[in-house]
């Protein structure tokens, strides 16, 4: 096992495993300090002879920062990582590789270890003044210096000159001399580090790019080749200067939708004097074991699952959004830390405080995560959820910060802080999953490891032997040496892989598809079969009572309403709420409440205690008769959800709950079907219904009488059968079935913190199509990582050809080299069209 998680998962998201077997990432321990880059590399090379500022978020970051001068591209930061996986104990890493800095996040008697790991690589690893994990000052430095734009120009200029002298001047020696000296200029301008880093890698033995070209100019320029030399090394240098921007556009693009939240929001200040943000959400929970007032998304159909209570974090965190519980459900309590009276006050949005009450206007877009204490409006959520179709709000729904307030006015209780929402949450969970490797990726990486070495051990038998085997002068035989190690240089096949990954899941992320790193990506192509919960997932996931009946002769209608009304009143799952709603009155006091996972709940009311409880529960209670059976099996048939109440001596009465099915649920499976992908539900809910809704859905494979641990179960039968399988669902009652999967999708988890934790990936609506569009998304993943490394690798041999066997001289190898670098780039950024259209305007 590795010291740290560095290759398929984020630096930091609390676990460690190769991702082969049953895994349930955490997202929120994954997420990197506000505003963190992405371990993404840019391309090999400096690009500029100055490193460029590091964000002052880098500042907060937890451990000890270093500066290493010479690391600014992934194949350095691959060397590092190399260098520091034996060692035990280092939590995280976080790369920032345009300030060249590293931060390491270990105990301070592991540090010495890590640096003399890091020496040992040829690095030299400085640490940073003043950073230790503290936040800093906005204000406060930072660090890196100025681009140096300016010295490439001042490099091509003079290399331009040097070639013009070649061309234009007399052949004396003073002119000569003059044309060197200016080429040499040129490359102290633009090759300075290039030299410095690969002067450094010859002395620890390794070979990379700086050392290649290194030795590439120098030999061209003791060979006579100096006005070349010169122009090679400013070439090379821009090139990587443009590459290097356009991997940060493709790095960067994420952080775009942070920019669409406000920097500002309108607070309502107190009037007596109390801080305005001192209110809490959590003061605005029922009393424990009251009704809660935050409703779970739709479950497996069991009528009762354990209250969210338990998962909120601990007292004095900030809040997590919880997702109310139904539209019009009226056991969501009033949020009592809401302030009452009071002027309006423009404040930084980043100063409001969980608990504070925000208004905005129509048209402005919300500035943080809340939820609705007055007003109706539309909303357009597309930068959470991809989609720009609007949602309407009312008092109890959620809000998230970056969408647009469409038509009313709102004020709503924030219930997390700006660095906190939903949205930074995403981005910064994205930006984290860009720096982990993909499978692909890994195998470049180790490619190229060989591919270097190899072409550099064929250049010296080139200029060695070539003279012997072939009518070369010595002159020709190392001048196509030299040719050889230019186009030796693997940028473009190192640049490939991760600008594509980095695309494709940026890409994701705009259509609101949260894929927690590139793993994930390649993987979704190889899905042979989906798993699918039932209520919210394929049905709306908001039920309505749609019968009930009385069947014992010894209970009166009203007390066992009542009765039936106070149990599930406790209970926060869909169907229980359904009940509680349909019937409408005030509840009992309920003693002993216990929740029975995947079967119902208990209760004590009067001294007497009930169970309601799903079909499964009465049968194990040894409480069903014939008759019974013919009155459930007329509503299962129909397709509805049976909750039972009973006594410890007989069944009271029978409940039937509708859940109906989404419209774009049939038209999804169907998309599913079409990439041959075989649909399956799996649901806690009685065997009928769940037949009944898959075939409304198109589900040849409905499983229903499921507990939790039943479900996992049969993902792993599905996974015999059919080979990779993934698992769709809410992420609470389904959370061991998503981590047994082999890939896991929460849905519609805007907003819900459990579900974000059990899966790999992400739909933050509640839509279907998404998971189709996963899947087509990592197969146009796949198929341009491939495009790219044959695009690579495909100059190169032409170019070795030209090189050994016609007259290929050094300028048409730097641009075989850039021009492939340039192509895999582009070809890579494609990608970020496939979620173009997601984007709000």
């Amino acid at each position: 096992m590795k010291a740290f998680a560095d290759d398929t998962t984020p630096s930091c998201c609390g676990h460690d495993h190769d991702h082969d077997g049953p895994h349930a990432s955490s997202l929120r321990d994954s997420l990197p300090p506000e505003g963190a880059p992405s371990a993404l590399g840019r391309p090999c090379g400096d690009g500029g002879p100055h490193a460029s500022p590091l964000p002052k978020e880098a500042l907060t970051a937890a451990g000890t920062a270093y500066r290493i001068a010479t690391m600014d591209c992934a194949a350095e930061e691959s060397e590092i990582r190399r260098a520091l996986e034996p060692i035990a104990g280092i939590r995280s890493l976080r790369f920032y590789l345009g300030a060249r800095t590293l931060i390491i996040n270990a105990s301070p008697d592991v540090l010495p270890a890590a640096l003399a790991a890091i020496r040992k690589a040829g690095f030299t690893p400085q640490e940073v003044a003043g950073h230790s994990g503290a936040p800093q000052a906005r204000g406060g430095q930072v660090l890196g210096f100025s681009g140096g734009t300016g010295r490439l120009v001042l490099a091509l200029l003079f290399a331009a000159a040097a070639e013009s002298l070649v061309f234009f001047a007399p052949q004396t020696q003073a002119w000569q001399i003059a044309g060197m000296g200016i080429a040499a200029i040129a490359i102290g301008l633009a090759g300075f580090d290039t030299y410095s880093k690969g002067f450094a890698a010859l002395r620890h033995g390794r070979l990379n790019i700086n050392a290649l070209m290194s030795v590439a100019v120098t030999g061209a320029f003791l060979l006579g080749q100096w006005a070349e030399a010169a122009m090679v090394m400013a070439l090379y240098a821009l090139a990587e200067l443009i590459e290097a921007r356009a991997v940060d556009r493709a790095r960067h693009t994420i952080k775009g939708l942070l920019d669409l939240a406000p920097e500002t929001a309108e607070v309502r200040q107190p009037d007596n004097g109390e801080d305005p943000h001192a209110s809490s959400l959590r003061d605005s929970l029922p009393p424990e074991g009251a009704p809660s007032a935050l409703g779970r998304p739709g479950g497996d159909g069991d009528p009762h699952a354990s209250p969210l209570r338990g998962s909120l974090p601990p007292e004095g965190a900030p809040s997590a959004l919880g997702r109310p519980g139904g539209d019009g459900d009226p056991h969501a309590s009033p949020l009592r830390g809401s302030l009452r009276g009071g002027k309006w006050e423009t404040v930084p949005a980043d100063s409001v405080r969980p608990g504070a009450i925000v208004r905005i206007k129509p048209g402005e877009r919300v500035a943080l995560d809340g939820i609705v204490t007055a007003g109706a409006s539309a909303v357009n959520q597309a930068p959470v959820t991809g989609e720009s179709i609007p949602v309407e709000k009312s008092v109890g729904d959620p809000v998230f910060a970056g969408t647009i307030n469409l038509s009313g006015s709102l004020e709503f209780e924030v219930s997390a802080p700006a660095s906190d929402s939903t949205l930074a949450r995403i981005i910064h969970a994205v930006e984290e999953a860009q720096g982990s490797r993909a499978p692909t990726q890994r195998f470049v990486d180790r490619f190229a490891s060989v591919y270097t070495p190899a072409v550099f051990i064929m250049a010296i038998a080139v200029a060695s032997i070539g003279p012997l085997l072939f009518d070369w002068t010595a002159f020709q035989a190392i001048y196509k040496a030299l040719v050889l190690l230019v186009i030796a240089c693997p940028c473009a096949l190192v640049i490939s892989t991760p600008v594509t990954v980095v695309s494709g899941l940026t890409a994701a992320a705009r259509r609101g598809i949260l894929i927690k790193g590139g793993i994930y990506l390649e993987q979704a192509r190889k899905l042979k079969a989906i798993a699918l919960d039932k209520t919210g997932t394929i049905t709306v996931g908001k039920p309505k009572l749609a019968e009930w009946q009385l069947v014992s002769n010894t209970a009166s209608k009203d007390h066992t309403a009542s009765i039936a009304a106070s149990l599930a009143g406790r209970s926060d799952h869909p169907v229980s709420q359904a009940i509680a709603l349909g019937l409408g009155l005030s509840s009992q006091e309920v003693q002993d409440f216990e929740a029975l996972p995947g079967r119902g709940i208990k209760g004590t009311i009067a001294g007497k205690q009930y169970v309601l409880g799903n079909h499964r529960t009465i049968e194990e209670r040894g409480q069903c008769s014939a008759e019974l059976e013919l009155l459930l099996k007329a509503h299962e048939v129909a397709g509805r959800t049976v909750t039972l109440l009973a006594s410890s001596d007989a069944v009271l009465a029978i409940f039937a709950v509708a859940d109906s099915i989404k419209e774009s649920s049939r038209d999804a499976i169907a998309n599913l079907k079409a990439l041959g992908v075989v649909p399956v539900m799996l649901t806690g809910d009685n065997n009928a219904t769940a037949q009944a809704i898959g075939r409304q859905a198109g589900i040849d494979d409905a499983r229903g009488n499921l507990l939790p641990e039943e479900k996992l179960a049969a993902i792993q039968e599905i996974q015999q059968r059919y080979g990779l399988t993934g698992m769709a669902g809410d992420g609470i009652n389904d959370a061991p079935a998503l981590a047994q999967a082999d890939i896991g999708f929460a849905m519609g988890a805007a907003g819900t913190d459990i579900a974000m934790e059990a899966a790999d990936v992400i739909i933050m609506n509640d839509d279907l199509h998404r998971l189709a569009a996963t899947i087509k998304l990592s197969r146009d993943t796949h198929s341009v990582l491939w495009q790219n490394i044959a695009l690579a690798l495909g100059i190169k041999a032409v170019f070795f050809y030209l090189a050994i066997f016609d007259d290929a001289t050094m300028w048409m190898a730097v641009f075989a080299d850039v021009g492939a670098s340039l192509l895999v780039v582009a070809n890579g950024l494609r990608l970020l069209r496939k979620g173009r259209g997601a984007k709000p305007q």
